[in-house]
C-alpha cells in the first residue's frame, strides 16, 4: 500500500475535452480513480471510451482540461512541461503494443536508451541493461537486433527497457496486442511475476478479457467515465 495512506495515483473529477462549442468532444467526463502501490489494474472499454486518453494523461503525454491528477500526493496537472518530462523519465515505465524498438540496434542498446537520456555512464548503463534483460529471461540475447527476435522476445526487450529505470509504475498499452495467444500468455505471466515479486504497480489497457483476467482489478470505461471497477478473483 502507499505510504501514509496516500495512493500512488489519484484522479479526482478528471476531464479532457477537444474542440470548442458544438464541435466539442468530452474524452473524459469526470473520472475518479485511486491506484495503490502494488496494484495490477486492467483498463478496458470500447473505442472512444476514454481509456487511451486517461493513459496518456497518467503517462504525462497529455494534460487534463479540468480536475486533479495526483502522483504520490503531488498535483501533476500543476507541473510545468519540464517537470512532467522529469516525472515521466524517472518514475514511469512504458510498454507499447508495437514494441517501439530501434530496428538496427541490439537488444541491450535498446534497453540502455532511457539511461542514455539520463546521462548515465556507459559501463553503468551496460550493467543495468544486462540485469534488466536477465529479469525478462533474455540472457544471451543481448547482441540480437529486433529482426532476429520473435514478437514475444521483442516485447520482453521492451519490458526490460521500461524496467531499466526502476520505475514506480508500468503503463502498458495493449502489451499482447501483436502477439499470438501463447506468447501473449507468456508476457502476462512475466508481468504478473514483476507485480508479485518486485511489487511493481501496473496499469494495462487491453481489449482482451483473457489478458485482463491476470490483473487484480478490471476498470471499464464507457463514454469518458468509469462504468465499473471490479476486483478480479482470479488474481487475488
Amino acid at each position: 500500500m502507499a505510504n501514509n495512506g496516500t495512493p500512488l495515483i489519484e484522479l479526482a473529477g478528471l476531464t479532457k475535452s477537444y474542440g470548442e462549442g458544438a464541435a466539442q468532444i468530452m474524452a473524459l467526463n469526470g473520472v475518479d480513480l485511486r491506484v495503490e502501490e502494488g496494484d495490477f489494474v486492467a483498463i478496458m472499454g470500447p473505442s472512444g471510451s476514454g481509456k487511451s486518453t486517461v493513459m496518456n494523461i497518467l503517462g504525462c503525454l497529455d494534460t487534463p482540461t479540468g480536475g486533479a491528477y495526483l502522483f504520490r500526493g503531488v498535483h501533476v496537472e500543476r507541473l510545468t512541461s519540464r517537470q512532467r518530462t522529469l516525472l515521466r523519465r524517472y518514475f514511469l515505465g512504458f510498454v507499447f503494443q508495437g514494441f517501439n524498438l530501434l530496428a538496427r540496434t541490439s537488444a541491450i542498446e535498446n534497453v540502455e536508451l532511457p539511461l542514455l537520456y539520463r546521462g548515465v555512464p556507459k559501463a553503468e548503463r551496460h550493467q543495468a541493461a544486462s540485469a534488466a534483460l536477465a529479469q525478462v529471461g533474455l540472457t544471451g540475447w543481448e547482441k540480437h537486433t529486433p529482426a532476429e527476435l520473435s514478437g514475444g522476445q521483442q516485447q520482453r526487450v521492451a519490458i526490460a527497457r521500461a524496467l531499466v529505470t526502476d520505475p514506480q509504475i508500468l503503463l502498458a498499452d495493449e502489451p499482447t496486442g501483436n502477439l499470438d495467444s501463447r506468447r501473449g500468455r507468456e508476457i502476462m505471466d512475466l508481468l504478473v511475476s514483476l507485480n508479485k515479486d518486485r511489487g511493481l504497480t501496473i496499469l494495462m489497457v487491453t481489449h482482451d478479457h483473457d489478458m485482463a483476467g491476470y490483473a487484480h482489478r478490471v476498470i471499464r470505461f464507457v463514454d469518458g467515465v468509469v462504468e465499473r471497477d471490479d476486483a478480479n478473483g482470479r488474481a487475488l
